[in-house]
């Protein structure tokens, strides 16, 4: 029978009453088996050998059954859920065997011979960055996106967050926006590729997109494809969760028929992209995610209301500031510089200063741009209160 293998952890007890520390090792070896994970006492250091462990489950144990040793009992359960490494099997965290995979022989060599990404290997990206100018920066600029991106020095922005304009006939001021759809994508792609060009080697590329189902037209799909051929490395892709805000309607297609039922969304999609490199550069000191926040980012569901205030700014579809937030602080340090190219009423715009960004925010109307304007000018008074 092959021996269990078991990550130690110690704890000092110094501080702690010795009887308070034997309750607890006690009510761990007598509520898990060893095979999951045991508790050791010696010489002043309590030891834990973990090989999985239903942290619901001893949480409980520890903090409902220690009955005045709850100083002890809590630093050992903090320990244990602040181990940040693990899988996930059922109910149970694994501390060990969990990434097996990796020590796989010559695991290396066969991701060469597999080619990673190999449709964006390919690729003619200068690795050259440069300063975006300073009449740039911080700025809202009323224009098209297209001329005004070609103003811009390559490689001169760290992330790119945008929602495309809808094609569905959506009320935008100074916008066409019921153009046919070669039309659509050929606009479109025309100012990805300039925001291509201006996004920094490593820099991330954050699109949100609803897919158009009452036209089954999947944008999502259409827009992963163009950014897959201009050779940019897909990072993943968000589910962004709106909890039912989309089935608000009555339409069922064909009732109790499989001749064509509509189905029905609750979601939209957030793909992210990287320019050249997987590995963004920055500095410790900027970073600006917390242990929580990761933890429960890089599950890439992520449950947030839609925005509400559409109506105050005038703008007919907006993502909400907690999704700028979170890519924001999990793909971005702080002081780099975020560009929308299509920043309508200034979301990103106004997250971006609240989360000590630079930004840079073009958008075609001069009402949305007034909008934006005045976002940034009460945000400014709101953090000048604090």
């Amino acid at each position: 029978m092959a021996a269990i293998e078991y990550k130690l952890v110690s704890i000092q007890t110094g501080s702690f009453p010795p009887g308070d520390v034997a309750r607890v090792a006690d009510i761990i070896n007598g509520s898990f088996p060893p095979s999951d994970v045991k508790a050791v006492v010696n010489d002043g250091e309590f030891q834990l050998h973990l090989n999985q462990l239903d942290v619901v489950r001893f949480k409980a144990a520890l903090l409902d059954g220690t009955n005045g040793s709850e100083g002890f009992a809590k630093a050992v359960f903090d320990v244990v859920d602040s181990i940040g490494s693990y899988g996930l099997k059922g109910s149970k965290r694994m501390f060990v065997g969990y990434n097996a995979e990796r020590k796989v022989r010559s695991r290396k060599e066969k991701e060469k011979s597999r080619s990673k990404h190999y449709y964006a290997n390919d690729n003619d990206f200068s690795r050259k960055n440069n300063p975006l100018p300073e009449d740039s920066v911080n700025k809202i600029v009323c224009a098209d996106s297209l001329d005004y991106l070609k103003t811009l020095p390559d490689n001169c922005i760290d992330i790119i967050i945008t929602s495309p304009p809808y094609n569905f006939g959506l009320d935008y001021e100074n916008h066409n926006d019921t153009s046919h759809w070669d039309q659509y994508y050929d606009m479109l792609f025309k100012i990805f590729k300039e925001c291509i060009r201006v996004l920094k080697y490593g820099g991330r590329f954050v699109v949100n997109v609803q897919p158009l189902y009452s036209d089954y037209i999947p944008t999502h799909h259409i827009i992963s494809s163009f950014f897959i051929q201009q050779k940019m490395i897909w990072k993943g892709e968000i589910i962004w969760e709106k909890n039912n805000y989309n089935c608000k309607y009555c339409s069922w297609g064909s009732w109790k028929s499989p001749a064509s039922p509509y189905l029905k969304y609750t979601w939209e999609f957030v793909e992210v992209f990287c320019k050249g490199n997987l590995k963004k550069p920055g500095s410790k000191e900027n970073i600006d995610i917390n242990e929580e926040e990761f933890k429960q980012w890089v599950v890439a569901k992520w449950s947030i209301a839609p925005e509400r205030n559409m109506k105050e700014y005038g703008h007919p579809a907006m993502f909400p500031e907690q999704l700028v937030e979170r890519v924001l602080k999990l793909f971005s340090y702080k002081n780099d510089v975020v560009l929308d190219p299509f920043n309508g009423a200034g979301t990103t715009t106004v997250v971006a200063k609240r989360l000590h960004r630079r930004y840079l925010g073009i958008d075609i109307s001069r009402e949305y741009c007034d909008t934006a304007l005045k976002r940034l000018e009460a945000e400014t008074e709101q953090l000048r209160l604090f």
